[in-house]
Parts: C-alpha cells; structure tokens; sequence
C-alpha cells in the first residue's frame, strides 16, 4: 500500500458518546443497566407512547456536568433540549431529546501523547452536550430478519465532538485513550466499548499538504475498539487519496468498517444538521445551572491523570513508560501509590506492580480492586527483598502463595523455608558442593575464566533452592578465582 501521507494530509475529528453511570435512565426511572434481557427496562416514557412526559434525571446532569469540568470546557449556565427528528426501527418516539445550538458545555481541550512521543498534542473540544441514547438493532438473532431491543432506549449520554484537529490514526487513538482516561478518574462512565458505554464515530477527509481547505469529510462507524479506530481510519484516508490520485470526487457519506476485511464500505449518504429538523424540545424547560452547584463539583474532582502523573514523576523517580503503567487506570495508581509509600521505593513498587500484579491480574481475570494482596502487603514482601531476607526468585514464590493463601510475606516464607542465607559458612558449604558438581566449570573458572561466574551463581541459587544470598555468593566466590 502507497504511502500517501508522503503527500496528502489526514484530517480527524471525533464524536465519542459516553453513557453516564446512572442507576436510570436519562427521562424516566427506567433501569440502566447492561445485560438484561431484551426490552424488559423499557416504559411509556422511553418507548414514547402517547401522552408520556420527560423527566430530567438530576444524577445525569451532575456526571456530564462532572465530565465537562474534567475535560476543561466552559459549563453554560443555560443549555436547551432539542429533538433531532429521524426515523429508524430503534428509535420509538421517531426523535432523540439532545441538545444542539446551546449545548451544556464548550471550548473544552484536551493533552494527548502519542506513545514514543516526548510532547503532548493539544487538540480543542468543541462540545460536550447531553441527550438520550436509541435502542439497539440486533441483525444475528434471527435468520432474514432484525431484532430491537429497546433497553438502551432512553440511557443518559454525553456527546464530545473535537475539532479536525487530529493529523494521524495515531494521534486519534491517543486522543480516546487519554479521553477514556480522564473520564475514568472523574467516576463518570464505565468506558466500556465492549459493553456499548463508550462509541466512536469518525470523521476523516484527506487533502494535499499546505492546502488551507478542509476536504469532503466521511464517517466511519461500527469500530468497537481503539485499535479498530486507528485502522478504519487509515483503510479510509488510504482510499480517498486514491481517488484524490484519480480525479475523483469524494462523497459524504457514512462508512462501515468490516473489520474481518479490514476495509471501509459506504452505508448511505452522509446526514447534515438540517436534515434532523432541529427544535427546542416542547416537554423540557431550559436547564439552568448556578454557579454554585457547578463550582461544588468542581470541588468533588479527584486528581486528574496528567496532574498525578507529573506528582508520580517527582515523588518517586520512575520512568515515563513506568508512569504510564501505574496511571493507566485510576484503581492500579491507587494501589500503586500505596505500595510505593509502605516500601519508600517507587522504582521498585512500579516494576512489581507492572510485572508480578499485573500478571496476576491478567491469568485471573481479576481486577485490581479484588486482588488478594493488598498494597501494604505487597509492600512487605518488598521489603523483605530489600532487607536481603529473600532472593528475587523466592519471593516471586513467596508471592505466588499469597495470592492463594492470603497470608502475608513473612509466614509464608517461613513455612516454605525460603528466607534468604547470608551466612558464610553455608554459602562456602554450597559452593563446594557445586564445585564437586561441575569440575570442569570450577576448574576453568579458578583458572581465571570470570564469565563462568553466572553459572555458578545459578547453580548455588539452585542447590540452595534459592535461599542462597546471589550478592554473597558472587562476592564469596572470588576467593576461589585466580
């Protein structure tokens, strides 16, 4: 495949829909929640019979309103509701409640890093605005036909529309990992694509470098991971420069992404805001927020990801790659920190808590929340490590018995006989042993061949079952070297 951005420029904007994490719905009492059986969460309200009224569920309001100030948009203190009006199986009413001309927030921006980058990429939000979710058409339930299931109708959502700021796939999927990120650490949303909490609609258009205009924009949908945004992006920016090299007019129009194909196909013809036939929704008065209600908000905010990440970086020295591991989800920092505080040694806590916990957490289907060995217990067993009471191999031994015992390092330790020897007589002891062992090793290595040294180390290690002190015997044996 040609590389074209050689030549032409990629141009993204993204429109992510969040589901707030709501026990309701966003105008009725409806239950919210994923995985019940199909349209058995649904009422008047939401299936929009006739005579049925909308009422604003409060918890909505406070998440979006949450998710608004994280993200560093300006909060309106008057925003309207509005119908967008199109027909659709899954769409009860034949209208979504959103908001359009005086959305809830605006001006928002966010910093994202591409993996490898020392920069940050500022990239401007232009809204953020509430609205209702449409139900879900289900084409594999039956054969020839399309199910609904309308449990999703009528769910709370915030709409977060960026500016064509992106100039690469990478660059957008930066921006919606750290966009998934912060919305984590502000408690707004599950973010799950896989469960439909977080979806992403791509806007992509190609033009030569240097040309002001922005060229004809297509959507892209149906992608149901970061990385599947990334690729669909480049598959799409690839076939319009194609086109672009032929003459051909590009089109605006919705693209489906197949991904066992790993290309794009048109869906229809792209709509614009005229054709939803836009108007204040009759059943909703203005929603008006005080500036007090939004600054005790403000107030309940935790610490942010890039905030935590640069206090990270001046409290405990770690690398950026470290950094981003522990700041990845705002549960594993949690822990993170608490290891690193109880043990005095942040290097250390991250390379245990990226390689041993989150191993742990990956072969168990564990979150770290439920993870057996708690951060101060973890930290213990680091210490043990430090104080030279246990070899690196014992301790993941050690460890690996925790997670199923829930005792702490120290009894587990002492019921396997693992603590570390330091004591010279028994480390000579198991030297000599070894030497009898490997004859032809130790005869070349009293005969000065020092790279043979890692070899008896390991083999002490081993006949020691680990409890040799490594530091110890690697200082003992060059007593025995010429």
């Amino acid at each position: 495949m040609s590389d074209w951005s050689k030549k032409y420029e990629m141009v993204v904007g993204l429109e992510v829909h969040v589901q707030l994490k709501t026990r309701s719905k966003a105008f009725c009492s409806c239950s919210a929640d994923f995985g019940a059986p199909p349209n058995v969460n649904t009422c008047p309200v939401c299936l929009g019979l006739p005579g049925a009224l909308p009422v604003l569920n409060a918890e909505a309001v406070r998440l979006a309103v949450r998710a608004a100030i994280a993200l560093g948009f300006t909060v309106n203190p008057k925003s309207v509701f509005a119908r967008k009006n199109y027909f659709y199986p899954d769409l009860p009413k034949g209208y979504q409640i959103s908001q359009y001309d005086q959305p809830l927030a605006v001006n928002g921006t966010l910093h994202a890093r591409i993996p490898g980058d020392a920069d940050t990429h500022p990239i401007a939000i232009t809204r953020l605005h509430m609205e209702e979710d449409a139900g879900k058409s289900v084409h594999d339930r039956y054969p020839h036909m399309t199910a609904i299931d309308l449990n999703r109708a009528g769910v709370p959502l915030i709409e977060i529309v960026s500016e064509p700021d992106m100039r690469s796939a990478a660059e957008a999927g930066a921006y919606l990992r750290t966009l998934k990120q912060i919305l984590e650490y502000a408690d707004v949303s599950d973010v799950s694509m896989e469960e439909g909490s977080l979806r992403v609609d791509a806007n992509v258009s190609a033009r030569l470098h240097g040309e002001p205009k922005l060229g004809t924009k297509t959507e892209v949908k149906n992608v149901n991971s970061f990385s599947a945004v990334e690729r669909s992006l480049q598959s799409e920016f690839d076939r319009q420069c194609e086109m672009l090299e032929r003459g051909q007019h590009i089109l605006q129009q919705t693209m489906i992404w197949d991904a066992s194909k790993g290309t794009v196909r048109p869906a229809r013809s792209k709509e614009e805001s005229h054709d939803y036939r836009y108007f204040p929704e009759p059943d909703l008065p203005p929603l008006l927020l005080a500036t007090e209600f939004v600054k005790k908000i403000e107030s309940t905010l935790p610490e942010l990801p890039q905030k935590m990440r640069e206090r990270f970086s001046s409290e405990f020295g770690i690398t950026d790659a470290e950094l981003d591991a522990v700041t990845a989800d705002p549960r594993i920092a949690t822990y993170f920190e608490g290891v690193a505080r109880a043990h005095g040694d942040g290097a250390h806590a991250a390379k245990w808590v990226m390689g041993e916990v989150a191993a742990a957490l990956n072969e168990s289907a564990t979150k770290i929340q439920d993870f057996p060995i708690r951060s101060t217990q973890l930290a213990e067993l680091l210490d043990m490590i430090r104080d030279g009471k246990l070899s690196h191999t014992a301790a993941k031994t050690v460890f690996g018995t925790m997670r199923t015992t829930g005792k702490t390092a120290p009894v587990v330790a002492a019921e396997l006989s693992v603590t570390q020897v330091g004591d010279d007589s028994q480390l000579e002891q198991w030297i000599e042993e070894v030497f009898a062992e490997l004859p032809e090793e130790s005869g070349r290595f009293r005969a000065g061949e020092k790279k043979l040294t890692g070899v008896l180390v390991g083999a002490v290690m081993k006949k020691s079952k680990g409890r040799a002190d490594p530091k110890k015997v690697n200082a003992l044996l060059g007593k025995y070297s010429s």
